[in-house]
């Protein structure tokens, strides 16, 4: 029986990886399917993961009609048994909609990958309809960390530096390191994203020789060499490696 299930979790957990796997087992047995993705790190029409693998994918855009794209296939005797939808949380909620419809009147799996909460812990709209509407929504197991070792439940953006919680919802296009105003993405614990604490923030506090006014309680963070925040395009897997933090 076909179905709409939704592979959740924070950035960086391995989503668009899982993505990778699930599409070659499905083609591995035989099955014919369909990869989709939006503003994906590497470009468009590509799904990428961070362990360096990549496969041509077809581009949301936000006029893309899921049903009409998938019956034309099937009217030119093309089979179609699969959808891979990585990034989904970028998706219309009339798409999302549109993918249940090929779940139910064509019996189309339909697998979408995504975060559900962005910068400022509000649902994105595509992942708000995929909970309303899934058969099942699924967190994924591989833990992404935060800086100071915890469990990462939160992204954040950072903008020079500075965790901001205002802004526009999606920021699209990689920067240099050196460019002013350079937006980043960074996965933290509930606690330090609370307390607007990014891995800058503690290793300048770590660092310093100022007495604070009141206690922090931070740990302290090693600085790494060669280490840096990693420039994002507010997808999926954009995010500051756990080690990473001498010059982020």
């Amino acid at each position: 029986m076909a179905e709409l299930v939704f592979f959740s979790g924070t950035m960086d957990c391995g989503k668009s990886t899982l993505a990778l796997q699930m599409d070659h087992n499905h083609r591995a047995r035989g099955r014919s399917g369909l990869i989709f993705t939006k503003l994906d790190r590497a470009g468009e029409a590509v799904l990428s993961s961070r362990l360096g693998l990549s496969v041509p994918s077809i581009e949301v855009t936000d006029d893309l009609d899921f049903w009409d794209l998938v019956v034309e296939r099937l009217t030119r005797m093309e089979r179609v048994d699969y959808l891979i939808c990585d990034e989904a949380q970028f998706y219309t909620p009339e798409q999302v909609e549109q993918l249940a419809r090929l779940v139910d009147e064509l019996s189309v799996d339909v697998h979408c990958f995504g975060i559900t909460a962005d910068f400022r812990t509000e649902l994105f709209p595509g992942s708000r309809r995929l909970i309303e509407l899934a058969d099942r929504v699924q967190v994924l197991q591989v833990e992404a960390l935060c800086w100071c070792g915890s469990r990462a439940t939160h992204n954040a953006r950072i903008v020079d530096g500075v965790m901001v919680v205002e802004g526009a919802q999606v920021v699209v296009g990689d920067t240099s390191a050196a460019t002013p105003g350079l937006v980043e993405y960074e996965v933290l614990c509930r606690r330090h994203y609370m307390r607007r604490m990014n891995s800058r923030a503690a290793q300048a506090i770590a660092t310093s020789t100022d007495t604070l006014p009141i206690e922090l309680d931070i740990c302290a963070v090693p600085a790494s060499p060669g280490g840096g925040a990693v420039a994002a395009s507010g997808a999926e897997d954009d995010v500051v490696p756990a080690g990473d933090l001498g010059s982020a």
